[in-house]
This record gives C-alpha cells, structure tokens and sequence, in this order.
C-alpha cells in the first residue's frame, strides 16, 4: 500500500487523505542522512490561473558547490481540490513526475515547502520523500504552524520552531537582514543537519540554490507555456 495514495488523489475523501497523512507520518524517519552528499536537488511547483493544470521543476546541483548538473520538469492536471493542510496531494503528483525523469539521483533533496512542520507531520516534503524513498528536506517561506523566538538578523541565526514542547522545525536566517526560511524534516534526515544542509546551499540570497533555480525555471516556463496557463 502506498503510504501517500498520490496515485489516486482524485479519488480521495477529505477523511481518506487525511487518515494517509497519519499513517504516513508514522513512517517518516528523522534519523540522520549518512555518506557524503554530492549531488543536491530542489523542487518547486506552480499552477494555472484557471487551477486545471499543475507544473513542477526539480533542479539536480553539485554539493557544496551548487552547478546546476541537469533538470526536470512535468506538467499534470490537477486532480485534488484545494484544501488547507491537504495541499501536498495537489503538488506532489506533479513533483514525483519531474523527479523520477532526473538522470541521476540526487543524495537529498529540498523542496519549497513543509516537513514535519505540519498539524499532521505530514508536509510535501514528507509526502514525496516517503514516496521516492529519498531523504528530503522542507524549506518553506512561510510558516505553517508553530511559535519561535524571532532568531538574530545575521546570517545562520537560528531558533526552533515548536508545537507545544515538541520542536518541529527550525527558523533559519538564510541571509543577513531578511525575512527567515521555515526549515524542517522531510525523511531520512536530523533536524539539525537538514538546517546545515540548507545553509550551506545559500549562496547570497534568501532561497537555497536548488529550489531557488527550481522557481526561476519553474517562472519561465509558466510563462512560456502560452494558453496553457492563460
């Protein structure tokens, strides 16, 4: 049985999704990503203005360097309404088809959105992770849920993000002076090393290089893409 059911959102019931959500929050690991990484990916996903269509890039980059190696990308039908708190059974099926067209895997992989910093712990980034088998990271822009202390202005300033007493995530200022990244688990990575990860991939702006490449294409191609998107 598949743990996300992303093959059959269509089809799905408020109750189903979310009883997948739970189950799939029981076998998402935080254990920590061993072996050198070398190849690092990122995701990010966009849709029409209609909401019929869905397109998704995933960006391949070296690691520590951050040279775009190769990229993929799909482009699908949207078959889930949009609910709050079920939005990954939107992304991830346009997600998984541009991941599963890369040429080499990648060693973990980031993606513009939630981990485990969800009501269910059970974001996008552990919706695909689980799904691909892949250690994933959620970096989002926003938060979801949680309470933090505002962490210092410089860069790698940090502070956890909590539910209560549990720490879900960390909020991470990626560059001096801006607005923080919401970075947490996605499966088969510590907390404390998917923030480093995540640091370490940014190079000068607020988005770490694979998902912030991972937007620019997925930008472009929205717009190239004509009547598609009209």
């Amino acid at each position: 049985m598949s743990a996300t059911g992303s093959e059959k959102t269509g089809r799905l019931s408020y109750a189903d999704a979310v009883q997948l959500q739970r189950l799939g929050a029981e076998q998402v690991s935080r254990n920590r990503l061993e072996g050198r990484i070398r190849r690092v990916a990122g995701a990010d996903a966009a849709f029409s203005r209609d909401g019929t269509k869905s397109i998704a890039v995933v960006t391949l980059l070296s690691y520590p360097e951050m040279e775009l190696l190769e990229y993929a990308q799909a482009l699908l039908p949207i078959e889930f309404p949009y609910i709050p708190g079920l939005l990954s059974f939107r992304e991830a099926p346009v997600v998984l088809a541009a991941a599963r067209k890369l040429k080499e895997c990648p060693d973990v992989l980031l993606i513009d959105g939630q981990g485990v910093a969800h009501p269910r712990r059970f974001g996008l980034a552990c919706h695909v992770g689980l799904e691909l088998g892949w250690p994933t990271i959620g970096c989002a822009k926003s938060r979801l849920i949680g309470e933090y202390r505002q962490p210092g202005l410089k860069k790698g300033c940090h502070s956890r993000l909590l539910d209560g007493k549990e720490v879900i995530g960390t909020v991470l200022r990626s560059r001096e002076g801006v607005r923080c990244l919401y970075v947490s688990v996605g499966h088969r990575v510590e907390l404390r090393q998917a923030e480093q990860i995540v640091l370490r991939c940014c190079k000068g702006y607020r988005l770490p290089e694979p998902t912030r490449q991972a937007h620019q294409l997925v930008s472009k191609l929205r717009y190239s893409a004509g009547t598609l998107w009209s």
